[in-house]
């Protein structure tokens, strides 16, 4: 028996099936996104194609338009995020929600490394001026608060009334001395079952381990299509870290953006420290952590450190995914502010 080219043939195979394992597009049990009736597209200055939907309000007085933010880096605007929302529309309020650019209804960059978190704040400002109202009231959510606060430090805050930060991420560059700090114990808050970690660790496999390497070196190895499949597959494990009970599950939902997840987290450590320009800042800030928040106390105090007018609300019963998982409390803490 020739062992020799028996060793030689075992090899090719198991290199064969290898670059299979790295290089064949792999598909995932989730849905596609699909068109949302009453989408309309902004072609912005910054060269983004952004889709956005706008309730229109129905009060008997406009009031002022409130922009909504949404999570990620790559998350997308969910209908039950705007059906949440929604009841501001009746007291007056224009509602507009927008993918950031490389995620929902959105256009995908080719160039992985426009995904920057500098590319999303003059995103942001472009669609203020778009919008074009005299005041405006933000609300961000996780990464979206994060996006606002680079926003705040960037360009001018004439245009803001409020700021609304719900379950906010960390301000940039990220202290990670804050991931320590314990919070009062009269505040009530808890862990949630699940950390997001371990949803990574069930989702990743040798294909997605090979993109993202090669994303590193702003390398597209699979199309946005198939990654950003993948990323709907992780998105939806990595929600089971978004809730106050353990059982409770939230639908696959289509529209997260791979590489613009993989590129804006990348782009944190080149943000600059602005954190002393906030201080400066006087108008009304609500910041709303939930009481099974996945996101640590600390970076939640940072921005009661550097608001001067900021109050907290805690909201019970209630983990990260907060406008879904306790809408009336929810709906609530921001009628009171606003």
């Amino acid at each position: 028996m020739d062992w020799k080219r028996i060793a030689v043939r075992t090899a090719a195979v198991a290199l064969l099936a290898l670059i299979a394992l790295l290089l064949v597009p792999r598909s995932y049990d989730v849905p596609a996104i699909q068109p949302r009736a009453g989408t309309h597209y902004w072609e912005l200055s910054t060269g983004s194609k952004i889709g956005y939907f706008k309730v229109k309000h129905t009060g008997t007085a406009e009031k002022t338009p409130i922009l909504y933010v949404h999570g990620g880096p790559g998350g997308a605007v969910r209908d039950a995020l705007i059906e949440a929302l929604r009841p501001f529309a009746a007291r007056g309020h224009d509602l507009y929600f927008y993918d950031q650019i490389g995620s929902g209804h959105s256009a995908r960059l080719s160039d992985i490394s426009e995904y920057t978190v500098e590319r999303h704040s003059a995103d942001l400002q472009a669609i203020i001026e778009q919008i074009g109202a005299s005041k405006i009231i933000l609300v961000g959510h996780s990464w979206g608060c994060m996006l606002l606060v680079n926003w705040l430090q960037n360009y001018s805050t004439d245009p803001v009334e409020k700021v609304i930060f719900e379950v906010p991420g960390p301000i940039l560059p990220v202290n990670p001395n804050l991931k320590s700090r314990m919070p009062d114990p009269r505040l009530g808050l808890t862990n949630p079952h699940f950390a997001n970690s371990d949803a990574t660790v069930q989702t990743e496999n040798f294909r997605t381990c090979a993109v993202r390497t090669a994303a590193t070196w702003g390398i597209k190895l699979a199309t946005d299509r198939e990654m950003d499949a993948y990323a709907t597959h992780l998105n939806q494990a990595w929600s089971r870290s978004t809730t106050c009970g353990s059982k409770r599950r939230i639908p696959p939902t289509a529209g997260t953006g791979y590489y613009a997840h993989y590129a804006t987290v990348k782009s944190f450590n080149s943000v600059p420290d602005r954190r002393a320009a906030l201080s400066s800042l006087d108008f009304p800030v609500l910041v709303i952590k939930a009481q099974c928040d996945n996101q640590p106390w600390g970076f939640t105090s940072e921005y009661l450190d550097f608001f001067n007018n900021a109050e907290l609300k805690v909201l019970e019963k209630s983990g990260h995914d907060i406008a879904t998982e306790n809408p009336y409390a929810y709906l609530q803490a921001i009628l009171d502010f606003l």
